[in-house]
């Protein structure tokens, strides 16, 4: 009769567990079409290293360590879900069949049991007595999270107790391996009735059925939904070129808006990405921008999709409750101004520091863009001084107000190949707007061809045949007048037959390199620090003076996280005699931002602390006498932090600066 009574209830849990499933999907279904079910080799690899392995999670240790155990726990103790749920249905059933395999099993289950409800403990400490700032422990998210940890406590407690009542009901033959079950067998049960024990054995077994299958449902309806969604988009995430935006098809016809105002103008992976926010704050503990004081807070832009998923779901899906005046209203709002501001959007640096520390893959940037790009193509709504930039992009090809004309003023006296004489060279230098209008960085543009020319290295430039690589215009969200830009370069750069193409600016590298693909330009792009470690490796370029002095090398976003290169600028600041390097607390893949990228270079900074003094302090605290950089936002960015904290004795330098100072046959 139990087991009939079980049947029933267990049949009518997942019947609802996959009623509430069937209703998660079709409401992924709102978003746009996507293809994430290539590469399945590459996409198991990475299942296996962030999801099972936790990679992500072990950057921080505690946390890491806490999560990877009760994720671990959870995955063996599945076996004893399993195992209780066959018992439910054939009473006295066992894994026991496995034969000299079940003792393992069972001290394995015995083991983790205790470990998941030792960190269970601690976790549910450390959330109420020593909360990390980045977790959100008020309000619904407080219990929320509390509720599941005593969810999952209840679960391993009622697991050995049915365990522990079990060894005494079977005589014995099931304590093989379970060295904790035994134990508490003989402390709770010694000497007990039979019939005492059954009764202990059906209320351990009925409370664990209980936790288990109401764990289960109130999945779907908690902020820890991710606990099975997680692994499938880890699964599905972005494959592509890291970090490149996807285009914006301009060309369609049948198109009533661009970018994205609402939920529907994503794509179901970005929805998804919504069910699977952990709310853990990793991504907002590391943004410049919110831990600078700005109202930015990454984890939130994908709380607030999906808040707003659920709720416009629940209005629109045809089991919808609450008829036609929750509908209207429902519709009457959006995404846009009614969850999410332009204010938290425009705050965002593109640095990528939240999606380099999300556990489960979650692409924020990619969705912060997509709203900007629906602000800029359909409302025109941005900052008004985007007005001036958006302009002179039209106008002069540049961020700039200067004239296009003076494009190439920079290499005067240089003797600079211009490609329209030369037709042909072994390497293109993309000099980049910075490089050619900034009167500081022109000094790097300088300093990197005299290394060019010392290194017989046969180069050519594209003066003014060259334009903005359209970057700060995609990152802005105006994907019109960057595409624009775009296939104008390509024009050029295809005219030529370029295939090699080395640059100073780390932005630069990442349009020309991985989002020109997108529209036809394939070119092999190496930043300059690449480039001059080849040149001092292969002997071509040799040092000869010694520096006795001390710098701190700021990785550039667009250069580290973008594109995956920390070692060749420390390998050059290596190669000079003397120059000692100190690295900042925040370097490599956790590098702080300089607060320029995603077009806030041209934009004011007028909440909270400037992202860039943040940095500047950062470099200064370390005693070095020269920061380091190899992007010419980061120039200007950490140029105007020295001069705030009045630190007059510190000069900020280009990698090629550095080596320049130091290279054999070059009077400095």
């Amino acid at each position: 009769m139990e087991s009939l009574l079980f049947a029933l209830v267990f049949i009518g849990a997942l019947g609802l567990f996959g009623v509430n499933v069937r209703r998660l999907v079709l409401v992924l279904r709102m978003g746009k079409k996507e293809n994430r079910l290539d590469r399945p080799g590459t996409r198991i690899a990475n299942v296996l290293r962030i999801a099972f392995g936790q990679s992500k999670l072990l950057r921080e240790p505690l946390a890491g360590i806490l999560h990877i155990l009760i994720f671990w726990g959870f995955m063996v103790l599945l076996t004893a879900v399993a195992e209780s749920i066959v018992q439910g249905l054939v009473p006295g059933w066992s894994f026991a069949f496995l034969g000299p395999l079940y003792p393992p099993l069972a001290a394995l289950q015995d083991a983790f049991a205790c470990i998941v409800i030792v960190t269970v403990i601690i976790s549910l400490l450390r959330r109420f007595l020593a909360p990390p700032a980045r977790l959100d422990v008020k309000g619904h998210a407080r219990w929320d999270a509390a509720l599941i940890l005593v969810l999952i406590l209840v679960v391993m407690v009622t697991m050995i107790g049915q365990n522990a009542a079990g060894v005494i009901l079977n005589g014995g033959r099931t304590s093989a391996g379970r060295f904790v079950s035994s134990r508490v067998a003989q402390l709770l049960f010694a000497g007990s009735e039979p019939g005492h024990v059954r009764i202990w054995f059906s209320l351990f077994f009925w409370g664990h059925m209980a936790a288990v299958l109401g764990f289960l449902n109130y999945l779907p309806f908690s902020k820890h939904l991710h606990v099975l969604t997680s692994i499938p988009n880890v699964y599905l995430s972005n494959l592509g070129p890291r970090g490149a935006l996807a285009p914006t098809n301009l060309a369609d016809e049948t198109a009533t808006k661009f970018g994205a105002t609402d939920i529907d103008d994503f794509t179901w992976k970005q929805l998804l990405n919504g069910y699977t926010c952990t709310e853990c704050g990793r991504c907002s503990s590391v943004c410049p921008a919110n831990t600078t004081g700005k109202l930015l807070n990454p984890k939130k832009i994908f709380v607030d999709i999906r808040a707003r998923t659920m709720e416009k779901a629940n209005a629109l899906l045809p089991d919808a409750a609450g008829g036609a005046e929750q509908r209207d209203s429902v519709l009457g709002h959006q995404l846009l101004d009614n969850f999410i501001t332009e204010q938290e959007l425009w705050a965002c640096t593109t640095c990528m520091a939240c999606v380099q520390e999300c556990p489960v893959m979650i692409e924020h940037v990619d969705a912060i863009v997509e709203m900007r790009r629906g602000l800029v193509l359909n409302e025109s709504r941005f900052p008004d001084e985007l007005k001036s930039t958006f302009a002179n992009l039209e106008r002069n090809f540049t961020p700039w107000a200067f004239g296009h004309s003076s494009r190439a003023d920079w290499a005067r006296g240089l003797d600079v190949p211009l490609m329209a004489d030369v037709k042909s060279a072994d390497v293109l230098f993309w000099v980049g707007c910075a490089g050619s209008y900034d009167a500081r960085y022109q000094k790097v543009a300088r300093a990197f061809v005299t290394l060019l020319k010392t290194a017989g290295v046969n180069f050519a430039i594209l003066g003014t045949e060259e334009k903005c690589t359209g970057d700060p215009a995609r990152r802005m969200g105006n994907e019109y007048l960057a595409q624009t830009l775009i296939a104008e370069n390509i024009a050029t750069l295809n005219g030529y037959n370029v295939k090699e193409i080395v640059v100073t600016c780390p932005h630069c590298l990442q349009s020309l390199g991985k989002e020109y693909r997108q529209f036809g330009g394939t070119y092999n792009v190496t930043h300059h620090s690449v480039f001059l470690h080849n040149l001092v490796r292969e002997g071509k370029l040799k040092i000869a003076r010694g520096q006795e002095s001390t710098v701190t090398f700021h990785d550039p976003c667009y250069l580290g996280r973008y594109n995956d290169t920390y070692d060749a600028p420390r390998e050059v600041l290596g190669a000079i005699a003397g120059l000692t390097n100190v690295e900042m607390p925040r370097s490599h893949d956790r590098s702080f931002c300089c607060g320029a990228g995603g077009g806030r270079m041209w934009m004011e900074e007028r909440e909270g602390k400037r992202v860039n003094i943040e940095r500047t302090e950062e470099a200064l605290a370390t005693g070095a006498g020269t920061i380091g950089t190899g992007c010419p936002f980061c120039m200007t960015m950490l140029t105007d932090g020295v001069k705030a904290k009045e630190a007059s004795g510190v000069a900020v330098k280009d990698i090629a600066e550095l080596l320049l100072e130091a290279v054999e046959g070059v009077t400095v």
